[in-house]
């Protein structure tokens, strides 16, 4: 071996940022590999390398047995053959020998570069593999690398990431080298390496984004409550205060609209609806349903649904196109919403029972 190969391992480290002895170990599993594979030997061998001068010593242990016991040559010694290698062998001791071939040197370095490369792959995708994990619901900065087949995939500092078409916000189109920010959603260790799987369109989004925007988000002091979105076009996301001083709804929207421009920017124009959250489930589907003004809530079916009352000219506002709105206050919520003006239900209860007249 290279009598500067413990140089060429530190800038390899400093390069790949691994560790020594995920290198060391890489190339002696390499020089194990190349010893069995040119000289066809089967023996339990080892290979132990010396860091700083790039020497290395292949060894052959055989477990000493008895002559009737033998069963394996290769990784067996009989007593005799034993004191031959050590005078004073005994039955189950385990004798290590130099057996490092005088040609190992040129084989051995060749195959050991291919085994190493792969080594040091495998050893950068499992840090990288760990650092993204750690990531996992976190928000972050990158740059599209390529577009393929609606696929957009984004390259961070270590990794490539992949924004698959269904996570993304309709009608947004990227080009290379444009800057994204994405939601991590997931990381999966494949085959060729970890995959991590990103994402525009899911409400967790922007309820990261608000956390980066808002300040009493970050401190604590307001709390995001729950969130529902139909990407590309409304989201609805509720918030809570833990200090009356506080107002939830105007920390996040902030001074003129100065906070939640810049998430409605990098939503590309989506509506946001910012619901004060209420332990009073009356209130909490008043204030979910909005922009709509809604008259009266009931609560039924103990708790789990609601029937909220609107004049006639609410009613589109408060069901939404295709029933968007009321979808998502739903989700908001938990609590199934059903939607009626003052007139249907005088409709459904029927004229008022006639009084009988009186003389």
């Amino acid at each position: 071996m290279n009598p500067n190969l413990y140089d060429a391992l530190k800038e390899v480290i400093g390069e790949k940022n691994l560790p020594m002895s995920v290198l060391v170990q890489a190339i002696e599993e390499a020089l194990v590999v190349a010893y069995r594979k040119n000289f066809d030997s089967e023996e339990d061998v080892k290979v132990t390398l010396e860091e700083k001068t790039g020497t290395f010593k292949v060894t052959a242990r055989h477990t000493v047995v008895a002559e009737d016991a033998l069963d394996d040559p290769d990784k067996q010694y009989t007593l005799e053959e034993a004191q031959e290698v050590k005078p004073d062998a005994q039955l189950g001791e385990v004798i290590e020998e130099d057996v490092t071939p005088p040609s190992f040197g040129r084989i051995a370095a060749q195959t050991a570069r291919q085994v190493v490369s792969q080594k040091l792959k495998e050893a950068e995708r499992n840090l990288i593999l760990r650092e993204f994990q750690d990531r996992v619901g976190e928000v972050l900065s990158g740059k599209v690398q390529r577009v393929e087949r609606g696929h957009v995939y984004v390259e961070f500092s270590k990794a490539e990431a992949v924004l698959p078409p269904k996570e993304q916000i309709p009608g947004e189109v990227f080009r290379t080298n444009d800057r994204i920010k994405c939601f991590v959603q997931e990381v999966r260790a494949t085959p060729k390496g970890p995959q991590i799987v990103l994402t525009r369109a899911s409400p967790k989004f922007v309820e990261k984004l608000f956390q980066q925007a808002v300040p009493e988000i970050q401190e604590g002091i307001v709390e995001i409550k729950s969130s529902s979105r139909e990407p590309g076009s409304r989201v609805k996301i509720s918030v809570a205060s833990r200090d009356d001083r506080v107002d939830p709804v105007g920390s996040c929207v902030g001074l003129k609209g100065s906070r939640i421009k810049g998430i409605v920017d990098e939503l590309n124009g989506e509506k946001i609806d910012i619901v004060r959250f209420s332990t009073n489930p009356a209130d909490y589907v008043t204030n979910a349903l909005s922009p709509a003004k809604v008259v009266s809530v009931t609560i039924g079916d103990e708790g789990r649904s609601a029937l909220a009352i609107v004049a006639p000219a609410q009613l589109s506002l408060a069901i939404g196109k295709e029933g968007q709105n009321v979808k998502l206050a739903t989700r908001l919520t938990g609590i199934k919403i059903d939607i009626k003006t003052e007139q249907e239900i005088q409709d459904i209860a029927g004229p008022p029972d006639k009084q009988p007249e009186t003389e």
